[in-house]
């Protein structure tokens, strides 16, 4: 069975990783770790590492429905660099959509 081609990535982008998986999780909440990898570029190892920091530091919420997860994402968060902590995440979701 051939599988779709991976995504040509630039060497470099203005988001980081964990802006990726944080727009790929706004898009789907219920997408698996598998698919935001995909969709961003990176492995799954790193999608959970990400997730798990997104979540730790508030950023992101989980839960178990059936065998899968489903994840929200906390809209009026700050932003955490001090050049854009008076934006907020949605900020940052409704200005890429």
């Amino acid at each position: 069975m051939l599988s779709a081609p991976e995504p040509e990535l630039p060497s470099w982008t203005f988001l980081s990783n964990h802006a990726h998986v944080l727009l790929a999780i706004s898009q789907d909440p219920q997408a698996r770790q598998k698919d935001i990898a995909y969709a961003v570029g990176i492995t799954i190892g790193a999608v959970q590492r990400i997730i798990h920091e997104l979540e730790d530091a508030g950023y992101v919420k989980s839960e178990k429905v059936g065998r899968r997860n489903q994840y929200s994402v906390i809209l009026d968060i700050p932003l955490r660099h001090p050049l854009e902590s008076h934006h907020t995440v949605g900020d940052l979701i409704s200005s890429l959509r």
